[in-house]
């Protein structure tokens, strides 16, 4: 218990949930069958976070985000962006709530014969907005980017970096609530990668817009999101925030991704050569660098060998994991693993 106290305690804040899906399905008629891409989707993305949805090719990650501004339409469910249930609007109540979602794309989307300049107002001028005030806010979208200087070129003379910038300014242009992402840099190299990534928690830093997107790189979900949704088959299986699911995943498929960004430990590796009890240490916040292993095992005879272990930081909050074999006798063993969780530590006892 101590462990997600103290995640509760990092975490806490006012709560307000800017995004609410409710029972969403998603089927499609494939001649006399019904497929169903999605099923029983409930979840609620709060303001001002930045939210990921991780999942295999074909798990439904991309018709979920879709249905959020409803380019996709669900066959059943609610949608519910700041308070409006967007599946009940007319076609015109719907285009003026699409302003408030801003969605920026994989492979860009861009006009190809039209400028960076003339890329970012082109929502501005659907919106009928003046030539003057068009002028300003791409001036302020250019320098938010990083493109001032490049707001007279075409895509084709762009990096993939700076065309994905060009989508992103796009999508603020109209000063939305909300920024989906769709797979935004799985066609970009990872340094690339991580530029996009910092300009968009910069973003969410700066607006206080709030973020939803999706991916199939854990490396992503680790780097910017605060909450994270696992999604497989068309059904979330796992979610919740981004430091307990990272350190504690629990189905098959989230363990799969979080194996991506860090070496998978499997304790039948061990079965026959180690004689101690292996146990996990998650440790977050303050307490990764306290020497709390130490002072447990310090005024026993307990010996323990760190088997495996990482220290690191995620969205600023310092966390980190070891796995350790303990060795003595066995009330001594357990007074040292009840004094490492009354410290706060998460401990799992793997043998």
């Amino acid at each position: 218990m101590g462990i997600l106290l103290k995640w509760s305690a990092i975490t806490q804040q006012e709560v307000i949930q800017l995004i609410e899906l409710v029972n969403i399905s998603k089927a499609y008629r494939s001649g006399s069958v019904s497929v169903e891409a999605i099923r029983n989707i409930n979840l609620t993305v709060n303001k001002g976070e930045i939210f990921g949805i991780i999942g295999h090719s074909g798990a439904g990650k991309s018709t979920l985000l879709r249905c959020v501004n409803l380019l996709e339409r669900p066959t059943t469910g609610s949608v519910k962006v700041g308070g409006a249930e967007l599946t009940t609007l007319s076609p015109g109540q719907l285009q003026n709530q699409r302003r408030r979602i801003g969605m920026i794309f994989q492979h860009f989307n861009l006009l190809s014969l039209a400028t960076v300049r003339e890329n970012i107002a082109f929502p501005l001028r659907l919106a009928k907005l003046g030539k003057k005030e068009i002028n300003h806010r791409v001036d302020e979208l250019l320098q938010l980017v990083g493109l001032t200087d490049h707001a007279d070129k075409y895509p084709s003379q762009l990096s993939g970096g700076q065309k994905q910038r060009v989508g992103i300014a796009r999508a603020l242009a109209n000063n939305p609530d909300v920024l989906l992402c769709d797979e935004a840099t799985s066609a970009l190299d990872p340094q690339t990668t991580n530029s996009i990534l910092a300009l968009l928690v910069d973003i969410n830093q700066k607006l206080g817009i709030t973020i939803l997107l999706i991916t199939h790189e854990m490396h992503v979900i680790r780097s910017i999101c605060d909450r994270v949704a696992v999604i497989d088959q068309g059904e979330v299986v796992e979610m919740g925030e981004v430091l307990k699911v990272f350190l504690k995943p629990e189905h098959a498929v989230t363990l799969d991704f979080v194996s991506q960004v860090a070496d998978s430990f499997d304790p039948r590796e061990l079965v026959g050569v180690r004689k101690g009890k292996l146990v996990r240490l998650n440790y977050v916040g303050d307490l990764t660098y306290e020497p709390i292993l130490y002072n447990a095992v310090k005024a026993t005879s307990i010996q323990f060998t760190i088997l495996q272990g990482i220290v690191s930081r995620m969205k600023g909050t310092p966390y980190g994991q070891l796995v350790i074999e303990l060795i003595g006798s066995g009330s001594e063993v357990d007074k040292v693993i009840a004094v490492l969780r009354g410290e706060g530590l998460d401990v799992g006892e793997l043998t």
